[in-house]
């Protein structure tokens, strides 16, 4: 049973900076594709970033590109998600997610990330203006 954990969420300024961490557990975690994804209120689940298992790999989306980095540490099981730059429209749910069979691809025509197996329970995110 794989288990994600989400953590780092909080109410920040726009502007300011917020670091969610996910906590994985359950399987082998250095084969996984990682990602964030986010729902504001009213409205449908975005991509925002994820990371490939070595790390060398990364997609985002195009709402936070520069603004935002995904990274991962295999030996804490963990990804990360860096938000810099906060604005008031990335005031949301965030969400992790994991890939574990290697299904997942990235469709760029939709700036969408498909085929994540598992999700965690998500963390507010609430940027003020």
């Amino acid at each position: 049973q794989v288990q994600l954990v989400e953590s780092g969420g909080g109410l920040v300024q726009a502007g300011g900076s917020l670091r969610l961490s996910c906590a994985a557990s359950g399987r082998t975690f250095t084969t996984w594709t990682m990602g964030w994804f986010r729902q504001a209120p009213g409205k449908g689940r975005e991509f925002v970033a994820a990371i490939d298992w070595s790390g060398s790999s990364t997609y985002y989306a195009d709402s936070v590109k520069g603004r935002f980095t995904i990274s991962r540490d295999n030996a804490k099981n963990t990804v990360y998600l860096q938000m810099n730059s906060l604005k008031p429209e990335d005031t949301a749910v965030y969400y992790c997610a994991v890939d574990d069979d290697g299904s997942s691809w990235y469709a760029p025509d939709r700036d969408y990330y498909y085929g994540m197996d598992y999700w965690g329970k998500g963390t507010l995110v609430t940027v003020s203006s």
